[in-house]
């Protein structure tokens, strides 16, 4: 069987739901809201080819008056769950897909997210309302790691394909309109997961995971190319984009990004091309043995518009994935960092560089931020993360203090959840 069937990665068979979930520790009274998590999880019997290409499953649980109210995870109900194809001869049908990476709320509408489609609506106790549009105005498929400005409110995203325009960048205001549309010239089909914004500016990620139409319908068609180079791009606010040339990487997930007396700071984390060749096998089902064992870890670009120079820097070497922080401070500048390892949650000072770390001996998903009502500093917070055993014998919704990683509260849920993407915390309006 491959791997993304197996283990930690191994689907659930239904939708169930629970109520009056048992609590460790003690919920903070102002958690009053849903923490919800999408991942893929394919349908009984099928194979989906790769771990990323599983129907997509969100988890929820709703807390209130410091009781876990209920658990639910149900399956985002797309066209292509039904049986829709997303290759047609009237083209792509941008509403056929799986809906498995992120889960978001905008304009006081909850969207499951892919970067392959359009957004899928969801009510609050996780119905699926339908495929969004935005009116009929998105023609493109819309990235699952849209940026929100903390300051304006607007939505930023984008969406990427294998057809010209390989990359187009759009805006939606606070209120939920699709306001702006524009085409960014790049040079091939790639596969772009996410990007970073800062106050002025919108950061590109023009990595060499190419498309080849050829591995179409043999799990993911996206390859490593040695010949399509590596930069990033600065395109400041209504302006052209200026590129930067960097070493050949990957980046599946950025951490925070500001700007810094004219320069662009960027953390992301970032994979080498031996490195990525051995996870991309991984998820794939197919390991690369020849694969080396480093080559990841917590990285900065310094990116000087005016010089046109980039500094580059390895900060860690640890295998982390998954970076949060305080979004308060996205495109801003921030100090704290938190990541996941395969069994422990790290914490880092951006400006020292200096980790803390709790090992929990169990796998942590995604530790999202969660900022206090009264925050009087940054990491005034809490860190919320769904952590399976290694055995796979349970799950937990694991509430941690943001400044000192230590236990603040448990919610055991009723079954194992699949290691999956992305989360938020929405709370009551």
């Amino acid at each position: 069987m491959p791997t993304y069937l197996e283990g930690l990665l191994a689907p659930v068979a239904d939708e169930i739901e629970a109520v009056d979930l048992p609590v460790s520790g003690e919920l903070p009274a102002e958690l009053v809201g849903r923490y919800f998590r999408n991942g893929p999880n394919p349908l009984p019997g099928q194979d989906p080819g790769h771990w990323f290409g599983g129907e997509g499953m969100i988890h929820g649980v709703r807390i209130r008056d410091g009781r876990a109210e209920w658990y639910r995870n149900r399956w985002v109900k797309t066209t292509r769950l039904a049986g829709a194809e997303y290759l047609t001869d009237a083209g792509l049908d941008r509403a056929a897909v799986n809906a498995n990476t992120n889960v978001i709320r905008h304009a006081g509408k909850i969207f499951a997210l892919v970067e392959s489609g359009f957004p899928y609506e969801m009510t609050p106790e996780l119905d699926t309302v339908g495929v969004c549009d935005f009116g009929g105005r998105l023609t493109t498929a819309m990235t699952a790691h849209p940026k929100e400005d903390p300051v304006t409110g607007d939505l930023h995203f984008f969406g990427y394909g294998f057809t010209p325009p390989y990359l187009t960048y759009h805006r939606l205001d606070k209120s939920g309109e699709l306001v702006e549309s524009r085409d960014i010239d790049v040079p091939g089909p790639t596969m772009m997961h996410d990007f970073s914004i800062t106050e002025n500016h919108v950061i590109w990620l023009d990595l060499p995971l190419v498309f080849e139409f050829e591995r179409v319908g043999n799990g993911m068609p996206y390859v490593w190319s040695d010949s399509y180079g590596a930069r990033i791009g600065v395109m400041p606010t209504g302006g052209d984009v200026q590129w930067f040339d960097v070493d050949p990487c990957y980046v599946f997930h950025v951490g925070n990004a500001y700007e810094d007396q004219g320069r662009i700071v960027l953390d992301a984390v970032r994979y080498a091309r031996d490195k990525f060749a051995d996870l991309w096998g991984e998820i794939s089902g197919a390991p690369n043995p020849a694969a080396s064992a480093g080559g990841s870890g917590l990285y900065r670009w310094i990116l000087d518009p005016a010089s046109g120079k980039v500094v580059e820097e390895l900060r860690d070497d640890r295998d982390i994935e998954f970076p949060s922080f305080n979004e308060e401070h996205l495109g801003r500048p921030s100090k704290f960092l938190y990541t996941v390892t395969d069994s422990a949650v790290v914490k880092y000072d951006t400006g020292s560089g200096r980790s803390e770390v709790n090992e929990l001996g169990k796998n942590p998903g995604e530790a999202e931020f969660v900022r206090k009502q009264d925050a009087e500093t940054e990491d005034d917070g809490w860190l919320m993360s769904i952590v399976t055993e290694h055995d796979g014998s349970g799950s937990e919704l694991l509430v941690l203090d943001a400044q000192t990683l230590e236990f603040t509260a448990s919610i055991r849920l009723p079954r194992r959840v699949p290691s999956g993407f992305h989360g938020n915390w929405l709370p009551d309006a």
